[in-house]
């Protein structure tokens, strides 16, 4: 017993073999959790909280479900993990990633149980890794040049990612809008000058992209309704001091005349400042604060729309996309840049009245205007709508597309099978298994969509060693059909973003042979 009291009492260790079990067994529960949401007939998931208010969240995008669960078992975490870096960097792929990396580990579950040591598992899965990537970048096309052609692969990707979501209904639409609002980004990746708005009312296909930029805010009353030409001052500072606050401000006095007196200094303070902000020269105040009636009275004589209380996001998105800078201060207004856009109006959507800036500086921004039956419909459709905004947005820049449907899959596998038939020892069974666990995910896209994959999957290999075969899955069909004629693409850096991160996740959990859970801590008796 003298050797067990290392550690603290209640802390526990698991080693070798049932250390391994337990990081097996907990990573292929996580795989198999999210497995019914890939492809065009997967299914969503309700996840509701245990909370105050017991939010009841539908989603079917892999990080966002993974993101909501509470788990125990720490292999489990390191694939939840990978699913976070996934959507953070490309966005889409993020159940693919989980279900590569489960199902490498199941494979590898049954080489540990021949006797094969793990480090010559993850030798070959290295080699096999590697080949794959090679295999899709001679697969992979690129149509910068043309840009009619690179504007329908766009399309094809947005409509291939859209069609596993809430959004497949109605997926041309959003593909145009969501490959509009890219494309107006001339190539960078920041996804902040495109707003997404979500209005409940009316259906998902009443969406629309605006070109200019909405602020779901009120006109103030009494105010112009309609500016054109309009010269923007963005500000955050206080525009509520011309009352004295009773709380927190101890002033003596020996008559109400002098109360009456501060108070009209107070005022006296307030307008100097309003009128510094008209010596700017603009028509357009917004605030980030609140503004009170009387500076909002002295900008209505004045003819200049104030907006207050517009949220952060809103004010310094509004900054980025009129070209001008947020001010605090008001005293020097030549060093103030100051933001343009033609019109400023007031709009309705559904209920709403929203603020409508049209034709901005930038004219990379834009807002996407999202319509749907209920709150919870909508955040699913702006979670898809995201998911493909980041991919087409990383495909501006890297304009490598591959086809879709499982079709990757199998190129990758075959060439990694050929790897292994040369591959001499020990290894060649891990690159075998390999080429397995990159088999399962056309299995599962079929499994999910009802189909006899094994039929399915033994007629795309057949065709596969054809030399160059476009055949993926066509689950519509339910058959075996030609990708490149229905349309179905990826982007070649998610595919390669999923290949390398799950086989580095699977590569880490199979390190493992001890787990060591550290005692809680004991609370003491506060009696």
């Amino acid at each position: 017993m003298a050797v067990e009291r290392l550690f603290k009492d209640e802390a526990t260790e698991e080693k070798g073999d049932r250390a391994r079990m337990a990081s097996f067994v907990g990573a292929m529960a996580i795989a198999d959790l999210v497995k019914t949401t890939l492809g065009p007939k997967g299914m969503d998931k309700i996840l509701q909280s245990t909370g105050r208010g017991r939010t009841v969240t539908v989603t079917n995008d892999g990080a966002t479900i993974l993101k909501s669960l509470h788990i125990d078992n720490p292999a489990a975490k390191v694939l939840i993990d990978i699913s976070k870096v996934q959507d953070d960097e490309v966005g889409d792929g993020t159940t693919s990633v989980v279900v590569l990396a489960g199902e490498l580990l199941r494979e590898a579950e049954k080489l540990v149980n021949q006797k094969i040591h793990p480090m010559t598992i993850i030798a070959g899965y290295r080699m096999a890794a590697e080949c794959a990537r090679n295999a899709l970048l001679l697969k992979a096309k690129d149509n910068k040049e043309d840009s009619e052609k690179f504007r329908s692969d766009l399309m094809k990707i947005a409509m291939t990612t859209l069609s596993s979501k809430i959004l497949s209904q109605d997926k041309e639409h959003f593909a145009k809008l969501a490959v509009n609002a890219v494309l107006r980004l001339k190539g960078s990746t920041n996804l902040e000058s495109i707003q997404i708005i979500k209005k409940a009312g009316g259906s998902l296909i009443d969406s629309f992209l605006d070109e200019g930029f909405i602020l779901d805010k009120k006109i103030g009353i009494g105010q112009p309704k309609r500016i054109e030409n309009a010269k923007i001052l963005v500000a955050n500072t206080a525009m509520d001091t011309d009352k004295v606050k009773i709380y927190g401000a101890r002033v003596r006095v020996d008559s109400m005349a002098k109360v009456a007196e501060i108070e009209v200094a107070e005022k006296e303070k307030m307008r100097e400042k309003v009128q510094k902000i008209i010596a700017h020269g603009i028509n357009c105040f917004v605030n980030r604060q609140l503004i009170y009636n009387f500076p909002e009275e002295l900008f209505a004589d004045a003819g200049v729309l104030a907006i207050e209380h517009a949220d952060f996001d809103g004010i310094e998105r509004l900054a980025l996309v009129t070209g001008g800078d947020i001010a605090s201060t008001f005293d020097n207004p030549e060093s103030v840049k100051l933001g343009h856009c033609k019109l400023i109006e007031e709009i309705m959507i559904g209920e709403d009245k929203l603020i409508h800036f049209s034709g901005v500086e930038m004219g990379q921004a834009c807002t996407i205007v999202l319509r749907g039956a209920s709150s919870h419909v909508l955040d699913e459709a702006e979670r898809s709508l995201h998911d493909a905004l980041c991919v087409l947005s990383q495909t501006v820049n890297d304009s490598r597309v591959l086809l879709g449907g499982g079709w990757p899959e199998m190129i990758m596998s075959k060439e990694v099978d050929e790897l292994a038939r040369k591959t001499p020892g020990k290894k060649s069974h891990a690159i075998e298994a390999f080429s397995r666990a990159l088999q399962a995910i056309p299995t599962i896209i079929a499994d999910n969509a009802g189909l006899d994959s094994a039929e399915l999957i033994s007629q795309l290999r057949a065709e596969h060693h054809k030399d160059t075969s476009n055949c993926g899955i066509d689950v519509i069909s339910g058959g075996v059909g030609d990708m490149e004629k229905l349309g179905i693409s990826e982007a070649f850096k998610v595919k390669q973003a999923v290949l390398l991160s799950a086989t580095e996740a699977a590569e880490m959990i199979l390190r493992v042979d001890e787990i060591i859970t550290c005692a809680p801590r004991r609370r003491e008796d506060r009696m």
